[in-house]
């Protein structure tokens, strides 16, 4: 299926100070965190947080927690933000799409999308924004998500698909900004 603007939410799962260095590839993981979700905001899509257990773990490093509002960013315990309990209730109704980005893959990147996937959303994996300590749990939690339903992304296939056409202004922002 393809990803409608009108649709989607961009979901930010966990990168966290304490936690990211340990992540491998962690600065080009943040790099495509950080590129999608001004993309988002470029587009006018939605974006929402989550930090887990912050004051264990830390939370979100500054140069991306300051392009959140402060009430779309989530606090949780559980490792899947759905069973946290307040994530569906930040969602608008109508967005039953949601790109999700963050770490670890195979823990609460997986935990959400999975729950994502039960109860009905359509889930899209921005791969090169996902990440985890050990490589090999992040291909591991890819392979499941995607078995389970999840459609594994791109860059381009979530600019691309997000813009829908090129006769506009919008198209001209993002190509100069977000298209190398």
């Amino acid at each position: 299926m393809k990803i409608l603007p009108i649709n989607s939410t961009l979901l930010v799962i966990d990168i966290q100070e304490r936690l990211l260095p340990k992540i491998d590839s962690g600065e080009a993981i943040l790099k495509d965190v950080i590129w999608s979700v001004d993309l988002a905001n470029t587009i006018g899509i939605p974006i929402l947080l989550t930090e887990h257990c912050p004051d264990k773990i830390g939370t979100t490093p500054a140069v991306l927690r300051e392009k959140f509002e402060e009430n779309d960013i989530i606090s949780k315990s559980y490792f899947s933000a759905v069973r946290e309990g307040n994530l569906l209730t930040i969602i608008e109704k109508e967005r039953k799409q949601i790109i999700v980005v963050g770490t670890e893959a195979h823990i609460c990147v997986q935990q959400t999308v999975l729950d994502l996937l039960e109860l009905d959303y359509e889930v899209f994996i921005l791969e090169s924004a996902v990440g985890t300590r050990n490589p090999d749990d992040k291909i591991k939690a890819v392979e499941r998500m995607r078995q389970n339903g999840a459609e594994i992304i791109t860059k381009d296939m979530l600019a691309f698909e997000w813009l829908e056409k090129a006769d506009r202004e919008i198209f001209k922002i993002v190509l100069n900004n977000f298209i190398k």
